[in-house]
């Protein structure tokens, strides 16, 4: 019996076309959008920016990212109904393709801690063609210092590459803005974690 790819096993980049349609001007509607949150959502409203670059340094077009994370009070939704009520959808998907800088914008809420002795942070899929399988990393938070040392995973990063988990806060117009890059590989290569 011969057994067919799955696919992870094949290479896009159809990934951001057929699961982001409404970002790519398709008529199709997506499930996902790059929103985590509805304006009412409770919490410190932020946007998460950043580029896919690729091990020479140049930006992915075609990468598609999926974030989730929970809400400011460390609380994933449980329900549809809570997630109506509350604005709060925990988790977002977004193709770098249609930016002009082609980057990644994410609206959400800053997370709070999920668990005692873990730092806020964002869980981050990436996807993209010549990957084989999808990737996993984290975002942590630079203005979290004394919660990142406390961070069980982040700790468990030697602490030479602990840089590439950290988001940087800016502010323009009195919105908060985190700046995170993803380098798939090379000097600057951000940490995947086995899972």
């Amino acid at each position: 019996m011969a057994l067919k790819e799955t696919p992870s096993q094949t290479v896009g980049p159809y990934f951001a076309y057929g699961l982001c349609p409404q970002q790519y001007n398709f008529d199709f509607k997506s499930l996902f959008t790059p929103d985590v949150v509805e304006p009412e959502a409770a919490g410190e409203h932020i946007t998460l920016m950043g580029r896919v670059f690729d091990g020479d340094g140049k930006p992915v077009f075609d990468a598609m990212l999926e974030f989730s994370q929970v809400d400011a009070n460390g609380r994933y939704p449980a329900s549809r109904e809570e997630i109506a009520q509350s604005g709060f959808r925990g988790f977002a998907r977004v193709g770098t393709g249609t930016d002009p800088h082609e980057r990644f914008v994410v609206r959400t809420v800053k997370p709070g801690r999920e668990n005692a002795g873990e730092a806020p942070h964002i869980n981050v899929i990436v996807l993209m063609r010549g990957l084989l399988t999808h990737t996993f990393t984290r975002i942590y938070f630079d203005d979290e210092a004394a919660a990142n040392a406390e961070d069980p995973v982040f700790s468990a990063v030697p602490a030479e590459r602990r840089e590439t988990l950290v988001a940087r806060r800016s502010e323009n117009n009195g919105n908060v803005i985190y700046t995170f890059d993803i380098h798939m590989q090379g000097a600057r290569e951000t940490v995947f974690f086995d899972l």
